[in-house]
């Protein structure tokens, strides 16, 4: 129901309905993973926090609200934002708490067809961070004459394309960087490497939005002198599909936000229209 085949990738293992659309979701964050790896100096990665969003909110969906299986999700916004310093393996590994408030919840003849989701990490009573996401069922009837001829298209084969340097992304395996030079344009272009075993555990007919946050998380280290961006925050407006068989070009800038303070600003650009835009900073909210 997380929409994650192999077990080594599915962070939720239990669920609890608190009240009639609050929950608890009981996961466990591994400790050392193939993708979702420490980082330098005992840090957890924090997209642990957003891929959990994804994963928790698509198990409720499917649990709670009795979503079928082969409907499809859309996710129109994800945000996280970690809330300790101390966001490290040892603290932020093992069973977390999360506790998932729905609202919004908009149901069609009795089906979810959409809903916003809140969520707050724990661990042994600390708050480790915060989440949101905004997410869309269709049925898959609806899905295909949605996607239309874009199904067929991406049955096609995708060129993998050269890697940026691993160590400029904040990667270490070059498997896992998802950006490739520009020769004539800007900024990156988005390199899909469909055999990954994580970010495209399943077929899909366009890309994963697991790909999009990877993709600004390793944009916005790129630009970072010395590569060294630990993304406290982040939060992204997916605007349309983004798809295999098209270029998607990168740009990534320094700004400055009036709550968060320095920011780094990225947006994916295929066939000349946004696909998505993120806001990653490094600073730390400790709000409560």
């Amino acid at each position: 129901m997380c929409h994650r085949p192999d077990a080594a990738d599915r962070f939720p293992v239990d669920w609890l309905r608190l009240s009639e659309h609050r929950y608890l979701v009981t996961v466990d964050w591994p400790a050392a993973h193939r993708f979702f790896a420490p980082l330098p100096g005992g840090r957890q990665d924090p997209m642990l926090v957003a891929e959990t969003t994804r994963q928790a909110t698509m198990m409720l969906a499917h649990a709670a609200y009795g979503v079928p299986v082969g409907d499809q999700f859309v996710m129109q916004e994800l945000g996280y934002r970690l809330l300790t310093d101390e966001f490290t393996v040892l603290a932020a590994s093992g069973p977390i708490d999360v506790v998932v408030d729905c609202s919004d919840v908009q149901l069609r003849a009795g089906r979810l067809v959409g809903m916003r989701v809140d969520l707050r990490f724990q661990r042994l009573g600390r708050v480790l961070a915060t989440s949101m996401g905004i997410l869309y069922c269709t049925s898959a009837r609806v899905y295909r004459r949605l996607r239309g001829a874009s199904m067929d298209a991406a049955a096609g084969a995708v060129p993998l394309l050269p890697a940026v340097p691993a160590h400029e992304t904040g990667r270490t395996d070059p498997a896992d960087v998802v950006l490739a030079r520009s020769k004539h344009r800007p900024g990156w272009r988005l390199r899909l490497n469909t055999a990954h075993p994580t970010l495209f555990a399943r077929p899909n007919d366009h890309v994963p939005g697991m790909v999009l946050l990877e993709a600004a998380r390793q944009a916005a280290t790129a630009l970072t002198p010395g590569h060294d961006f630990h993304p406290a925050s982040m939060r992204v407006a997916f605007h349309k599909y983004c798809e295999l068989a098209e270029p998607c070009w990168l740009l990534a800038g320094h700004e400055t936000d009036a709550d968060q303070g320095p920011v780094v600003r990225v947006r994916g650009i295929q066939g000349e229209e946004p696909v998505f835009t993120a806001t990653l900073g490094t600073a730390v909210r400790d709000d409560g």
